[in-house]
């Protein structure tokens, strides 16, 4: 006598979907952390490429930058500080800041991006996360403090 089994059982089926949804309950989150990670490159990224506007107007003797002399742009995912976004001093000094916000991801929103310059052209990043939602240090853009 053959017993030919056709399908599966209902234990076969439960095992399956409950570790489908322990896949699920650990992919989610890491790749949330995945997608803020890239919105503060991305922000960062994005305020890095007005540096070389700063060093034309300065090369010029202009330490006074509007977003418009600078072709700032505001994108989804960052914003204006306060007004514009380049703060610059008579000796070349100063920074260009955003904060990120708009379409971001909760765990960043609010996060304040500063890239500063010294009198004699270095330029460093400092990330003030104080403001974001729930911060890792694994956001961190690289060469950024």
């Amino acid at each position: 006598m053959r017993n030919i089994s056709k399908g599966f059982t209902l234990i076969e089926l439960m095992i399956v979907v409950a570790i489908v949804g322990i896949l699920a309950a650990i992919a989610i989150p890491v790749y949330q952390d995945y997608v803020a990670r890239s919105q503060v490159t991305r922000a960062y990224i994005e305020l890095s490429a007005y540096q070389s506007a700063v060093e034309e107007h300065l090369s010029r003797g202009r330490h006074i930058m509007s977003n418009t002399d600078l072709g700032y742009v505001p994108s989804d995912v960052t914003m204006a500080a306060s007004g514009d976004i380049a703060s610059f001093l008579f000796d070349g000094s100063g920074s260009l800041e955003v904060t990120i916000g708009g379409n971001v991801s909760s765990l960043v929103s609010g996060t304040h991006i500063s890239i500063s310059r010294s009198a004699n052209g270095a330029w460093n990043c400092d990330i003030d996360e104080s403001g974001a939602g729930a911060w890792k240090d694994f956001y961190m853009p690289s060469g950024c403090l």
